[in-house]
């Protein structure tokens, strides 16, 4: 249930320790080898809410609109930026693929790019940031019955 949940999703909410408040937002991610990898732009609050602390709630989801069906995972553990070079870069290439096969190129405002620049903006040779989930310490999850 759970992996085919991740494998076709391509959209999540990353809940983030706020100040006074929890902050949430949605992402587009990436499920490769096993690991749950997001794209951040280098700007907003979610980048200074992981700076203070890496520990977030990672929520995905899908159902029909009368709730006959629904399947959600949540995952709590710590975002790390991803460094090596070659990881980063099949993260990057991945997001690109399945945004030019599934997403709106209006959703490419959410990855800091211009509509006029398609998905191959979303490209390696780009400052993004990439960060992946790790030291999970629950996974919630919850199917309908069959």
């Amino acid at each position: 249930m759970v992996e085919d949940l991740l494998n076709n999703q391509v959209i999540c909410r990353i809940a983030f320790r706020g100040d006074d408040y929890p902050y949430l937002a949605p992402f587009q991610y990436a499920y490769l080898d096993g690991n749950l990898y997001f794209h951040f732009t280098r700007y907003g609050k979610k980048i200074t809410l992981i700076e203070q602390d890496n520990r977030v709630a990672v929520e995905i989801e899908t159902y029909k609109p009368n709730l006959e069906q629904y399947c959600f995972v949540v995952f709590r553990g710590e975002l790390e930026v991803v460094e090596k070079p070659n990881e980063r870069q099949k993260v990057i290439k991945h997001m690109a693929e399945v945004g030019a096969s599934q997403l709106s190129t209006n959703f490419l405002a959410a990855h800091g790019l211009e509509k006029s620049e398609g998905w191959q903006g979303l490209n390696p040779e780009k400052p993004f940031k990439i960060v992946k989930l790790i030291n999970i310490i629950e996974t919630i999850a919850l199917g309908s019955p069959k």
